[in-house]
């Protein structure tokens, strides 16, 4: 079958689950994982075709995209800052805000050549591997309470060639860290059970729920853990970043001055949400 004629067919079965820009998407992200071909190489192949075993490649994500499971996930692949990244139904699928945890990070990055970073909650390892990726001199710690996510977060480094020291770790069991570190950054699980009706169903079906959900009652819980940890472990001027619940970012930013970090500054997403904070110790 040619491809151009599949296509057709990609479109006819997702038109009434997706809009017609996240299809074309999907369409094209396949292409380049089953194929190695981009959007130009169709173009100026549209006689192109597809054997039967890559037909039925194709006819399975059609499906499992009817079952609303994340292309990331059925393609075992996404990209993040611009850096290729391994993912599954064990770590999170990274999202463009965090992309924008990393830009603030790299961009009041301390003029010196050494820096020792930690990132808790890793997941894939998407925020320490972008940070040493562009920050080569940084000794990159990160930790994460499952161990399924960090062997996914392994494979990440290793497929983008950097190294970083990972630990598997129960943030909430920690009483001390055992190292200073220069910076501490953190994308906890922060997403209240009340808020799980504005998850699509992609997400909340799919996604680990173990690093994104929080009791209702007792939301800030990690920042709180959190704080506490980087207030013995960080070095004096050191620097914290939180990615934090749109909903709550002023009771966060009160939180992370009680225990007396100075220079909180909150700022909003490319969304306009409430969506990261910083601070120095």
């Amino acid at each position: 079958m040619l491809i151009k004629n599949y296509k057709t067919t990609f479109f006819q079965e997702l038109t009434n689950l997706y809009d017609e820009k996240e299809i074309e998407s999907f369409f094209y992200l396949v292409l380049e994982n089953f194929h190695g071909k981009k959007r130009i190489d169709l173009a100026l192949n549209p006689n192109m075709e597809i054997d039967n075993g890559q037909l039925l490649r194709w006819n399975n994500v059609i499906v499992e995209l009817k079952n609303q499971k994340p292309i990331q996930y059925i393609l075992g692949e996404t990209e993040f800052y611009g850096l290729p990244f391994l993912v599954n139904e064990n770590v999170l699928i990274p999202r463009p805000e965090t992309e924008e945890l990393v830009k603030l990070i790299l961009s009041n990055k301390q003029n010196t050549n050494s820096l020792k970073i930690l990132d808790i909650g890793t997941g894939n390892g998407c925020i320490p591997i972008a940070l040493k990726k562009n920050l080569p001199y940084a000794e990159v710690y990160a930790i994460d309470v499952s161990e399924n996510a960090l062997i996914t977060a392994k494979k990440n480094a290793k497929l983008n060639k950097v190294e970083i020291n990972f630990l598997l770790k129960n943030i909430l069991e920690t009483v001390d860290l055992e190292e200073q570190f220069d910076l501490i950054v953190s994308n906890p699980p922060y997403v209240r059970n009340l808020e799980k009706v504005e998850i699509d169903p992609n997400v909340l079906e799919f996604e680990p729920h173990l690093a994104l959900f929080v009791e209702d009652d007792d939301a800030l819980l990690f920042y709180r853990k959190i704080l506490e940890l980087a207030k013995k472990n960080l070095n004096p001027n050191g620097q914290l970043y939180f990615e934090i619940n749109q909903y709550l970012g002023k009771e966060t930013v009160a939180l992370v001055e009680h225990y007396g970090f100075n220079r909180v500054q909150l700022l909003k997403d490319i969304y306009g949400n409430d969506r990261m904070v910083f601070a120095l110790l």
